[in-house]
């Protein structure tokens, strides 16, 4: 096997963590972070697999932003400012950031620096370790033109249902090579349905503005700092300080939606233009937001809510009609585009476990509405569910 490199640009990853690492450095500079990797399908990894991804991490180092990536940036993300995108000038990945063990068939990864550094590593570093491993274990794909009508397909369910979608799939594709096909059947074939990709590198290629706000790191974050009860709405109004609404989706799920819901107050709500669901029942989330929204006499219709927890074809039939005449429904669909081609994508995560403030690392963990999504230290989890009596 050659060992050929699967990243190639430094904006090969998502917009929202480029505009986390922005808020980063404008609020908290100074604020270490540790994170971890997480293999929720307890997959096999290969032999020699952590050998050839730390050659993979080690040219990292070597990418840079390119003048018309930053000229791209200026156009397209005018969220992020001038002063921003001179710091991305200079960025460059460590690897020294980055451990990583192979004992036998199961690794170990840990990313540990300054958060507004090493924040730039999940997307990419998770999208190299599914790309290598089906070239490790030689697992094949779909042919191309299988691919291409699968999507046509999909897109064309899509505008029969009139709902407006996102691609998200960069962190489990299959390919940099399927995922590139991909947006272009999106690109020729979406029209006016499709919103645009989280990826910043090939929303270049097609020249379209990326989309995507925020991650679960930044309120878990938060969590630590000024507590679990308040994280969310202390979270939000940091964002605001950042963005004022230009980025106006809030994340819902990060200590479950009940305790966001206590959060996300009239002024907050009316800020922001809806919420993201990524864990949990859709139609139980769907009744619970449009409840809250007429509590504070918001009239729901103006609002909202961008679905992204494991879309597929099904799913957004059954939530866009369950929306239908209520709330508007957006989707972020991300493995069933880069990777549905026959192969079992790869259930794994890399997530914020610790971060260095007051002088001591503390855990941060996600509580989601899932149990299965739930991250961190077990006893925080636990501290947590009691400080917050769910």
């Amino acid at each position: 096997m050659d060992n050929s490199f699967f990243i190639s640009s430094l904006l090969d990853n998502d917009f929202y963590k480029f505009t986390m690492q922005n808020a980063v450095i404008k609020l908290f500079p100074l604020v270490k972070a540790q994170y971890e990797f997480i293999n929720r399908g307890k997959h096999f990894f290969p032999k020699n697999f952590s050998n050839i991804l730390e050659k993979n991490i080690k040219n990292m180092a070597h990418l840079k932003l390119s003048y018309n990536e930053k000229i791209f940036l200026k156009k397209y993300c005018p969220c992020l400012d001038n002063s921003y995108l001179d710091f991305l000038d200079k960025y460059q990945y460590n690897p020294k950031e980055v451990k990583i063990k192979q004992k036998g068939k199961s690794i170990k990864i840990k990313i540990r620096g300054l958060w507004s550094k090493t924040i730039l590593w999940e997307v990419p570093l998770m999208s190299i370790i599914s790309e290598l491993y089906y070239k490790l274990t030689r697992v094949k794909p779909l042919s191309d033109k299988t691919i291409i009508r699968l999507t046509k397909k999909k897109i064309k369910k899509y505008k029969e249902l009139k709902v407006k979608f996102g691609e998200f799939g960069t962190r489990r594709r299959y390919s940099y090579h399927i995922h590139k096909l991909v947006m272009k059947i999106l690109m020729e074939e979406g029209k006016s349905f499709f919103v645009g990709s989280s990826n910043i590198h090939l929303s270049k290629i097609y020249s379209i503005k990326p989309v995507g706000t925020q991650g679960h790191e930044w309120i878990m974050f938060h969590a630590a700092k000024y507590g679990f009860n308040i994280a969310d709405k202390i979270a939000m109004e940091n964002w605001i300080n950042i963005y004022n609404d230009r980025l106006g989706i809030a994340l819902s799920d990060t200590y479950t939606s009940k305790i966001f819901f206590k959060n996300f107050n009239k002024k907050l709500s009316n800020i922001y233009k809806g919420v993201r669901h990524d864990s949990g029942n859709p139609i139980s989330f769907i009744n619970e937001t449009i409840t809250h929204y007429k509590k504070l006499k918001i009239n729901p219709n103006k609002k909202k809510i961008i679905f992204s927890d494991n879309m597929n074809p099904f799913k957004v039939d059954y939530i866009s009609s369950f929306c239908k005449g209520k709330i508007t429904p957006l989707f972020g669909i991300g493995t069933n585009f880069t990777n549905d081609v026959g192969v079992n994508p790869l259930n794994i995560v890399i997530k914020m476990t610790k971060i260095f403030i007051k002088r001591k690392w503390i855990s941060v963990i996600k509580l989601s509405n899932s149990i299965e999504k739930s991250t961190g230290n077990k006893k925080m989890i636990v501290f947590a569910k009691k400080r917050l009596h769910i």
